[in-house]
């Protein structure tokens, strides 16, 4: 995907002081980094609607309080190639209360891999698992 910017919509899902997560890592260092979940903004459609499409495919949820913190740009490197993202950061809230009990959430991605989104600790990011997009731990200490 280089030479392209992607535009992204990300979804905090907030439990006290831990967000939930999907833990990756590069296949060109081996370095692990964490992310909110969500995904690309199709053509003709919204960001909000993009997060609470892509919260439906990869979890199977359905969120409520839905709400614009912020926009991120994010220039990095994935397995060897750069990337640039432009990345609005929405919080929200699962309207099954019942999923904050779990400490593991199963996701799918659109092309069909599985995945665990775990909850992890807003301190717990560091050089061995950093979360991204560059700037989120920040906007999201200014949101609270």
């Amino acid at each position: 995907m280089s030479g392209q910017i992607r535009v992204l919509a990300l979804c905090v899902l907030r439990q006290g002081k831990r967000i939930l997560v999907r833990e990756t890592q590069d296949p060109q260092d081996g370095r692990s980094f964490c992310r909110p979940l969500g995904g690309g903004v199709e053509f003709g459609e919204t960001s909000l609607a993009a997060v609470r499409r892509e919260m439906r495919k990869e979890l199977g949820v359905e969120l409520a309080e839905v709400r614009l913190l912020g926009t991120l740009e994010s220039l990095f490197s994935y397995a060897g190639r750069p990337g640039h993202e432009v990345v609005l950061v929405y919080a929200a809230e699962f309207v099954n209360r019942q999923l904050y009990a779990q400490t593991e959430l199963p996701g799918q991605e659109s092309d069909g891999e599985a995945f665990m989104a775990t909850w992890r600790p807003l301190d717990s990011f560091d050089d061995s698992c950093r979360l991204v997009p560059e700037g989120l731990l920040a906007l999201l200490a200014s949101a609270a």
